[in-house]
């Protein structure tokens, strides 16, 4: 039907025709974009480990034995090491100059763990050395000025990198290092090459976010950045929240996200949970300065793995709880879980996956023992919960196992999930015998 060139809609129709032409380069960009895609990208996989562990405000001791949580039998790429009260969630720590001391114990017990000794299964070869205590000069990188930007920084958390990182304005990606596992031979003294190295760590209160990769992966690694988001105390101390960590591997974007949500098991409790999620998706960012096409948001990456002790509980009375655990009826039990409920309904974690739970309930222990609190507690009996979770979003990332380790320094058990992530790399060798190609036919 034709309208008058008067007509209120003749104007929107030539809107819409315009839109249109200038839509279609856009769209033989995409489809040139997508040609070269498939001719000099490969896809490869990264193993990674994810953990999440509420340590109730327990310094542990130097030799703790961590390596059932980080599932060591089948070493990964990535560990991704996310931590909830490492410090005591006081009026004097949120408000005042955080405790870092216990970062460095944990660090320190991490570093021991991964560095202990190269696995038989490693694509490297390595001696075997007496165990070093982590030094962070390890951690050798270059970093720009922009390298890492911290939003929403309600607290005075600190972001634990190398002593001896430089600033540099031309360098935007990890300086590259020896792939070797080994001996580095240094003014003729001999240091270990250690197989992990920390890229990154960062502490908001008692939340502590902790990212390590294999050494050979360090230079693959470019655009770290931090955000941390307070939503506890008045909506924004740091006594519960978030601290998502974002990076490039090679051609594709991660985000890992550690969390502390909103406690309590009454009804309608879990509404507060659900309301600081919504605030961590909102008040996050990245903000990459002058470029294009990098995340700013959580949802910006291809691959985001969360966890955290998420706090959602059981909607079953402490008595059928307990009948339930002791028959090892997961299945009914998990029926009644919050969380499981809030990710059918497709609201604040739409699209968010989660593996099959099959072990007993992470919370709430007596300190160093095996037994749930009970009644007879002084602080009160709680009805046993899948607290500590950890979920995934976006396509290209397999589960292969959803774990809890058995230790019991805390009131938590700590849990683990492995992933197999798709990672883009562009194959130089293609692409540069396409360029000399193109110029000799030139």
């Amino acid at each position: 039907m034709a309208f008058p060139a008067a007509s209120p809609r003749a104007p929107r129709m030539a809107d819409h025709q315009d839109s249109q032409m200038e839509a279609a380069p856009c769209r033989l960009r995409r489809q040139k974009s997508e040609i070269i895609r498939a001719q000099y990208v490969d896809v490869r996989e990264l193993r990674i480990c994810a953990g999440t562990w509420n340590v109730g405000s327990i310094c542990p001791p130097n030799d703790l034995d961590i390596q059932e949580w980080l599932d060591i039998d089948e070493p990964a790429d990535i560990y991704v090491l996310g931590f909830q009260e490492i410090i005591p969630l006081e009026e004097g720590y949120m408000i005042g100059t955080e405790d870092t001391r216990p970062v460095a114990i944990w660090e320190h017990i991490i570093h021991e763990t991964l560095n202990k000794k190269c696995s038989d299964k490693s694509k490297f070869k390595c001696r075997n050395f007496p165990p070093a205590r982590f030094n962070p000069s390890d951690c050798v990188f270059v970093m720009d000025n922009e390298l890492h930007n911290e939003s929403n920084n309600n607290s005075n958390g600190e972001l634990h990198l190398s002593h001896n990182a430089k600033s540099s304005n031309s360098a935007r990606h990890l300086q590259p290092l020896d792939l070797a596992c080994g001996v580095n031979n240094y003014s003729g003294v001999k240091r270990k090459r250690h197989q992990y190295i920390r890229v990154i760590s960062k502490q908001m209160v008692g939340v502590f976010l902790s990212v390590w990769v294999r050494r050979s992966l360090q230079k693959h690694i470019q655009n770290l950045r931090v955000s941390i988001v307070g939503v506890g105390t008045r909506g924004f101390i740091g006594n519960k929240g978030s601290i998502s960590v974002s990076m490039t591997i090679h051609e594709t974007h991660f985000c890992f996200v550690c969390c502390h949500l909103a406690s309590g098991e009454k009804n309608g409790d879990e509404l507060k949970r659900n309301t600081n999620v919504e605030e961590i998706h909102r008040r996050t960012g990245f903000n990459p300065i002058h470029m294009v096409g990098m995340p700013r948001r959580i949802h910006d990456h291809e691959r985001i793995i969360l966890l955290g002790d998420l706090n959602y509980r059981l909607n079953l009375s402490y008595e059928t709880t307990h009948e339930l655990i002791s028959k090892q009826d997961w299945d009914a039990l998990f029926k009644m879980d919050q969380l499981k409920k809030e990710l059918g309904k497709g609201c604040t974690f739409d699209g968010w996956v989660e593996g099959p739970i099959i072990f007993p309930p992470t919370y709430k222990y007596e300190f160093n023992s095996e037994k749930y609190v009970s009644d007879a507690t002084k602080s009160g009996r709680r009805t046993p919960a899948w607290c500590d979770r950890i979920l995934s979003y976006g396509k290209g990332t397999k589960l292969l196992s959803y774990k809890r380790a058995e230790l019991m320094l805390s009131d938590h058990r700590p849990v683990t999930a492995v992933y197999m992530a798709d990672v883009e790399v562009v194959c130089l060798r293609r692409l540069q015998k396409a360029l000399t190609f193109s110029k000799c036919r030139a």
